[in-house]
């Protein structure tokens, strides 16, 4: 559907709550085997060292956690050192000055700045307090052009994770580009929402519609989108059919 992760520009991934935008974003960076910078506030070292082992080996993720779990993890250790320029930061609530300061270490480190930073989630990142609706949507905006920016200084695709409206926080029906929280959705260059479909046999269908897309093909409403199968044992997402493009009812 036209929709590309470019470096040097900012995307943001918006779904509600437990949907699978944190998964999606992991499958993005571990899928690509490139370079990446993966500031995780909303989650813990051992889930998502854990969810990106699985995704890597193939193997089931509660076997994994167990074996992280019980010191017995030996078995997926060349696994992850294969994919040494991927590093994580778990700070809770990372500030402008954190993330330029990893930034710069990785640099320093590697000799190239990631491929990929992701930001989970763009709330998480401490920009100071927020008194009202109107400030708390200014800072998210203002944030949102630091990392456009960032993408540019670094030629690093900038992925953002962020939250729906609250109509829209159940993650069931297509979500459109108006259901962003914050409205901020001005300055990203592509804007992917994402919504689940569940089977009621433990089986999750995970949909991604483009609502905005300065390179590509977009529709607004959310109503168009490519669907992608969640492998519930080893967390990767697995192509439906031919024709990736649905459209809803």
């Amino acid at each position: 559907m036209e929709v590309e992760f470019r470096r040097g520009e900012l995307s943001l991934v918006v779904a509600g709550p437990g949907t699978g935008k944190s998964l999606f974003a992991a499958f993005l960076a571990m899928h690509g085997n490139i370079p990446v910078l993966y500031f995780s506030a909303d989650s813990t070292a051992a889930t998502q060292v854990s969810r990106c082992t699985s995704m890597i080996t193939g193997r089931d993720v509660k076997a994994v956690k167990n074996a992280l779990l019980d010191d017995s993890f030996g078995d997926y250790e060349k696994a992850l050192g294969d994919r040494w320029w991927v590093r994580f930061n778990f700070s809770a609530r990372p500030s402008p000055e954190e993330i330029e300061s990893t930034l710069l270490c990785y640099l320093e480190i590697f000799g190239c700045f990631p491929h990929l930073l992701v930001v989970d989630n763009v709330t998480n990142v401490d920009t100071g307090g927020a008194g009202d609706a109107e400030s708390y949507s200014f800072g998210l905006e203002s944030l949102c052009e630091y990392l456009s920016d960032m993408a540019r200084e670094t030629n690093a695709h900038v992925l953002g994770l962020h939250h729906t409206t609250g109509e829209h926080s159940d993650g069931l029906k297509p979500i459109p580009l108006s259901g962003v929280k914050g409205k901020i959705a001005r300055v990203p260059a592509l804007v992917v929402t994402l919504h689940k479909e569940i089977d009621g046999m433990d089986s999750r269908i995970l949909n991604a519609s483009p609502v905005k897309n300065r390179e590509g093909f977009e529709d607004s409403s959310g109503e168009t989108f490519v669907s992608y199968r969640l492998n519930r044992s080893n967390l990767r997402l697995e192509e439906i059919g031919d024709d990736l493009m649905a459209y809803a009812a």
